[in-house]
């Protein structure tokens, strides 16, 4: 293969590295930011093993990982947090069972993003620390 370049022949021309791929900047939707972004947030998933998968900057996901965090990046339908449903036994028989006093202890589990709290407080509280948890998000 001949190939000419613009130095002289007996001086050192440097290094020629080929590059292979596409170039050139890419243009991505919305909804692909988004989903790479949820990816990078699985849980053992490192950022610039994602970032490297989908030929991005690790800086690229931490931003959309930010803007997804403040709601300027919308979820695809298909990653959206899927709850299970619930479900409850209704007793066979009607039973008297004591209500607990508004001073009874209940164990509360608070989940803010990846974020876990657990705690007991009293029942009467409650009600304060959901309207808390609601307004914070």
């Amino acid at each position: 293969m001949d190939v000419h370049l613009d130095v002289p022949t007996t001086g050192y021309a440097g290094r020629v590295e080929v590059l292979e791929g596409p170039t050139g900047r890419r243009v991505r939707s919305e909804a692909d930011k988004a989903r790479i972004a949820a990816e990078s947030l699985m849980p053992g998933v490192q950022v610039a093993a994602i970032a490297r998968k989908h030929g991005v900057t690790r800086w690229q996901v931490y931003d959309w990982r930010r803007r997804l965090r403040q709601g300027r990046l919308a979820l695809p339908e298909s990653m959206a947090p899927m709850f299970a449903p619930l479900m409850v036994d209704e007793p066979s028989a009607p039973q008297r069972t004591m209500r607990p006093s508004k001073s009874t202890p209940a164990k509360v589990e608070i989940v803010i993003d990846d974020i876990v709290i657990r705690t007991a407080i009293d029942l009467e509280y409650l009600p304060q620390v959901i309207r808390a948890v609601r307004t914070s998000r």
